[in-house]
C-alpha cells in the first residue's frame, strides 16, 4: 500500500478480491450477493454523485442509517473523495441528531427511510451549514448523476487528513467528535490479526455503523477478501446466522451472553434425561476447555466424552449459529469469563479485543492459536500499551486519534505530547505480555471505609446467571455494597420460582468467594430493562451509570435507608 489512506486501502482490496462476494445485501427475496466489481462501481458513482453536489474536500456528510450494504458503499465513497464520514445512530433523537449535525457543520446528510428523514427536517432550520437532506431511496438517481459526472475529480486524499468524526455515545455529558485520520483508520483495519480472517469468511455484521468497532470490522475485512452480510437489526442476528452461515461474528457481550442464557435455559427446563445429558455436556466441555487452554494433555476417556458430548448436544448448539462459526470477537465492553468458557468449549471460541473509538477501536486482541480467556489478549501489531502508576492503561499507535473535534482542552487531557493516549481504564499486564482490563477510573467504586471495588467484576458475575439480564452495582462514597438486577421473565416464569428467592441465590453465590467489604448486601429487582429509549445504555450496550443512578435515585436510598 502506498500510502494509508481509505481509497488506497478500497483499490488495493479490489486488486486482491477473491471470486467471492464482497457483500451480502438483503432484501425481499433472501440474500443477494454483491461483487467485488459491483461494489466499486457503486462506490465510484456514488463518489461522483456526491461531487455533483458540491461536496468537497474536508466536508463532513452524515448518514443516519441501520447497518446495510448502502451504508458500507457510502463510507467508503465519502471518504474517497476526502469527505469526513459522520455516523448517526438511527435510536437517537431529533434533539441528538441536531447537536452532532450542529457541532460537525455537516452540510449533507442521508437519512435511511421516512422516519429517518423526517427526524432530520424537524431539526434542519436549526442547522445553516445543513444544505440537503437525501433519502436512501434516492441513492439510485445519485448514482446516475455520478455515472455522468466522471470528469469531476476529487482532490488528493492524504493520510493525515480527516476521514470520520465518529461521536462517542458517553456515559455522561454530551458526545465528543473524535477525529480520526485516514492513517488511523487504515492502521486499525491493516492491523488486525491475520489469523482472524481468512479470504472468503462470511463476516456477519450487525454492530451500529455510527461506532467505530463497526467500521473497524467492516474496513477489515475488505483488507482480508471477506464477504461482508450486513444485518440491520439485532433482533435478526439468529435468523440471519442460519441465512449466510458467517465464519465470524463481530459483536457486543450481550449477544453472547444472550445465546449462552438460553443454552443453559433449555438445558434446565428439560427434564429427565435429556437434562442430564446436558448438564454432563456442559460440565465436560468445560474440562476439556480447561485442559486444553492450560496446554495439558486431553486423555482418551475425556477425549471420548467430549466426542459424544459434542454429537449429543454442542453440535446442535453450533447449527443454531449457522454452523460454520469458527470465531467470535467480542468488544466494548467485558464479557464474563463463565460466557467465554462457555463457547471455548462448544468449539467455537469468543476471542476479546480491546480498543476505543479513540484509537479507532484497535489496541490489543487475543489470537485464536495463543488466547487467554479473561484477558483482551496482547497488543496488534503497531501498538504499545503500558501502564501508568495508578494502573491507568495508556496506548501509543498509529491508530491513537487526532483529538476531540473543536475541543483542545480535552484533547490535551488525554494525549500527552509523546504520543501516548490516556485511556481510562485500569489494567494488568501479566508476565506473557496480555492485558487484563479490570475498571474504568471513573467507575471504580470507594466505599466509605476507603475500599476500590470494580463493580464490573461483580456485575459480570451477577450476568453469568441466565435469569440476570442486566445488573448494575452501586457504592461509591457508601457504607457498602448494593445492586440493582433485571431479570429475564421467561426463565424466571419456566423456573415457577419467586424472582425474589432466585436474585437472593444468585447474590448469595456471588458473595461467597468475596471478602466481606466486596460483597452486596442488599438489592433490588428493577420492575423494567434499562433501555436506549430512557437514555441509560448506550447504542452499544453500556450502562450510562449516571442516568441510572438519577432514574432510580430514590430506589437507591431506600437500600441505604436505616
Amino acid at each position: 500500500m502506498e500510502r494509508l489512506t481509505a481509497p488506497e486501502l478500497w483499490r488495493d482490496a479490489i486488486r486482491d478480491a477473491p471470486a467471492s462476494p464482497a457483500y451480502l445485501e438483503e432484501g425481499p427475496e433472501g440474500w443477494r450477493p454483491v461483487s467485488w466489481d459491483e461494489a466499486a462501481e457503486r462506490i465510484d458513482s456514488l463518489a461522483h454523485g456526491l461531487l455533483a453536489h458540491g461536496v468537497r474536500h474536508g466536508d463532513c456528510v452524515a448518514v443516519l442509517s441501520r447497518t446495510s450494504v448502502d451504508w458500507i458503499l457510502l463510507d467508503w465513497a465519502i471518504m474517497s473523495i476526502g469527505a469526513v464520514v459522520v455516523g448517526l445512530y438511527p435510536t437517537s433523537t431529533a434533539t441528538e441528531c441536531a447537536y452532532v449535525l450542529e457541532h460537525a457543520e455537516a452540510v449533507l446528510a442521508f437519512a435511511e427511510d421516512d422516519e429517518q428523514t423526517r427526524k432530520l427536517v424537524s431539526v434542519r432550520g436549526s442547522l445553516p451549514a445543513l444544505r440537503e437532506i437525501m433519502p436512501f431511496e434516492l441513492l439510485d438517481k445519485l448514482e446516475a448523476e455520478g455515472r455522468a459526472s466522471r470528469h469531476l475529480r476529487p482532490e488528493p486524499v492524504e493520510e493525515d487528513d480527516l476521514a470520520t468524526l465518529i461521536y462517542t455515545s458517553g456515559t455522561t455529558g454530551p458526545p465528543k467528535g473524535c477525529m480520526l485520520t485516514h492513517r488511523n483508520l487504515v492502521t486499525a483495519a491493516t492491523k488486525v490479526r491475520e489469523t482472524l480472517e481468512h479470504p472468503g469468511d462470511v463476516v456477519l455484521l450487525f454492530l451500529p455503523m455510527a461506532h467505530s468497532y463497526a467500521r473497524l470490522a467492516h474496513q477489515a475485512a475488505s483488507n482480508r477478501g471477506a464477504t461482508v452480510a450486513a444485518v440491520a437489526d439485532v433482533a435478526r442476528v439468529p435468523e440471519a446466522l442460519g441465512a449466510v452461515h458467517p465464519a465470524i461474528l463481530p459483536a457486543v457481550p450481550r449477544v453472547y451472553e444472550k445465546i449462552h442464557a438460553n443454552t443453559l435455559g433449555e438445558i434446565e427446563r428439560a427434564t429427565g434425561l435429556r437434562r442430564r445429558i446436558g448438564l454432563w455436556a456442559l460440565g465436560v466441555g468445560t474440562r476439556v476447555s480447561r485442559v486444553r487452554r492450560e496446554g495439558g494433555r486431553v486423555w482418551p476417556w475425556l477425549a471420548l466424552q467430549h466426542r459424544v458430548a459434542d454429537k449429543l448436544v454442542f453440535a446442535k448448539v453450533r447449527e443454531r449459529l449457522g454452523g460454520r462459526l469458527r470465531l467470535g470477537i467480542s468488544g466494548a465492553a467485558p464479557l464474563s469469563v463463565d460466557v467465554m468458557e462457555f463457547f471455548h468449549a462448544l468449539g467455537v471460541p469468543v476471542l476479546e479485543g480491546y480498543g476505543l473509538t479513540e484509537t479507532a477501536s484497535s489496541a490489543t486482541v487475543n489470537d485464536p492459536a495463543d488466547f487467554r480467556i479473561g484477558t483482551v489478549g496482547r497488543p496488534v501489531d503497531d501498538a504499545e500499551v503500558k501502564l501508568a502508576d495508578d494502573g491507568e492503561i495508556l496506548i501509543r499507535s498509529d491508530a491513537v486519534f487526532a483529538g476531540y473535534y473543536k475541543d483542545p482542552e480535552a484533547t490535551a487531557d488525554v494525549l500527552s505530547e509523546d504520543g501516548w493516549f490516556r485511556t481510562g481504564d485500569v489494567g494488568e499486564i501479566d508476565a506473557e505480555g496480555f492485558l487484563r482490563i479490570t475498571d474504568r477510573k471513573k467507575d471504580l467504586i470507594i466505599t466509605a471505609g476507603g475500599k476500590n471495588i470494580a463493580p464490573q467484576n461483580l456485575e459480570n458475575a451477577l450476568k453469568s446467571s441466565r435469569f440476570v439480564s442486566q445488573a448494575i452495582v452501586v457504592g461509591d462514597r457508601r457504607p457498602y455494597v448494593t445492586a440493582l438486577l433485571t431479570l429475564d421473565e421467561v426463565e424466571v416464569g419456566a423456573s415457577g420460582r419467586e424472582p425474589r428467592e432466585i436474585a437472593q441465590e444468585i447474590v448469595d453465590e456471588v458473595n461467597s468467594d468475596r471478602v466481606r467489604v466486596e460483597q452486596i448486601k442488599k438489592f433490588l429487582i428493577v420492575p423494567r430493562e434499562f433501555s436506549q429509549e430512557e437514555g441509560e445504555v448506550t447504542p452499544t450496550l453500556k450502562l450510562r451509570r449516571r442516568v441510572i443512578h438519577e432514574h432510580f435515585a430514590a430506589e437507591i436510598e431506600d437500600l441505604y435507608a436505616g
